[in-house]
């Protein structure tokens, strides 16, 4: 695989052009969540295709005290995992071949939305990833370029910057990749002590109570549909007998109409008891938002949302989310 790791933006624009192109940007750090990111970038561009992988820490990510010298590089370990899950080449520049002069004075930015949950807590953060993704989406010139969903926020603003700034490339979103015990694969995950990873379980567990929430309403929607959602059908169907029905009857009209809320509510029970662990889980944001602009969901929001969470457990920064779909109030 040594003889397909490019350093320089040269040697990438000399690289033989095959069939479509799909580019996998990465900071490195490879693990089997962004294997898989290759392995369906691979069965994208097809057999006559070209998959390639960029590995490249971007300063302009981090800000004051963030990890930028901890996180980790395992350029060697990369290169493995990359030819395995079947990449063609590596792009593995140095900072001054992607910024050439310097930390550069135009930047794209990421607006309202990239003010929003991550980029509240981490000012600047998506500018920096806005910007050096469309650095490499010009270097690479893909067809294709697949992101994870792990990052939900960071794949919708570069979904929004693609179509906004008419960048001639497809964005395909893969779903996120966990571990047997539920957390969502991540590079930072090997800072956690099994004393951490137990109590960062609660962010996917979390997760996991809220959709539950959601179905188990969804479930009892269904069931009462024969039963008009009214007091006054309730109480009838009461004095029938079918307790059953009033019950959903009445559960229904005072569930459909608040239950986002109800979702949120689910999944903080859990984040509040790890608060209480050893060591404790200290809460960042939990959100349910709409994924095109990333505001928060009201309560008679409909159609797909994300409930996404990020906490601090010891000195480790996890984020999580997955996606929901909430139907229309009946």
């Amino acid at each position: 695989m040594t003889e397909l790791l490019l350093h320089t933006a040269d040697e990438l624009h000399k690289l033989p052009r095959t069939g479509r192109r799909a580019v996998v940007m990465t900071m490195g750090a490879l693990h089997e969540g962004h294997a898989t990111l290759i392995r369906s970038a691979r069965a994208a561009a097809g057999p006559e295709g070209q998959v390639v992988v960029t590995v490249f820490v971007n300063p302009l990510q981090f800000g004051a005290g963030e990890d930028l010298d901890r996180y980790p590089r395992t350029l060697d370990a990369d290169l493995a995992i990359a030819e395995a899950a079947g990449a063609d080449a590596v792009f593995a520049p140095a900072v001054e071949e992607v910024y050439p002069g310097g930390d550069p004075q135009v930047r794209i930015s990421a607006g309202p939305m990239g003010e929003r949950l991550e980029g509240a807590t981490r000012p600047g953060h998506f500018d920096g990833m806005l910007t050096v993704v469309a650095k490499l989406l010009h270097l690479t010139r893909p067809d294709l370029a697949l992101f994870g969903q792990k990052d939900a926020q960071q794949l919708a603003l570069i979904r929004r910057m693609v179509t906004d700034l008419n960048f001639p490339v497809e964005v395909v979103g893969v779903p996120t990749v966990r571990e047997e015990d539920g957390l969502a694969l991540s590079s930072r995950n090997r800072y956690l002590s099994p004393a951490d990873r137990r109590t960062a379980l609660a962010l996917s567990r979390a997760l996991f109570a809220g959709r539950d929430r959601l179905a188990a309403q969804a479930a009892l929607r269904a069931r009462a549909e024969a039963a008009p959602a009214t007091d006054e059908r309730a109480t009838a169907l009461a004095r029938l007998g079918e307790i059953r029905a009033s019950a959903d009857a009445h559960a229904v009209s005072a569930a459909c109409a608040g239950l986002p809320d109800a979702v949120r509510a689910a999944a903080g029970h859990v984040l509040a008891d790890a608060a209480r662990s050893e060591p404790p889980l200290v809460l960042d944001y939990l959100a349910l938002v709409d994924p095109q602009d990333f505001t928060e969901a009201g309560p008679d929001f409909t159609g797909q949302a994300v409930l996404a969470v990020a906490a601090k457990v010891g000195t480790t920064r996890l984020i999580d989310n997955i996606p929901l779909e909430f139907g229309a109030h009946s």
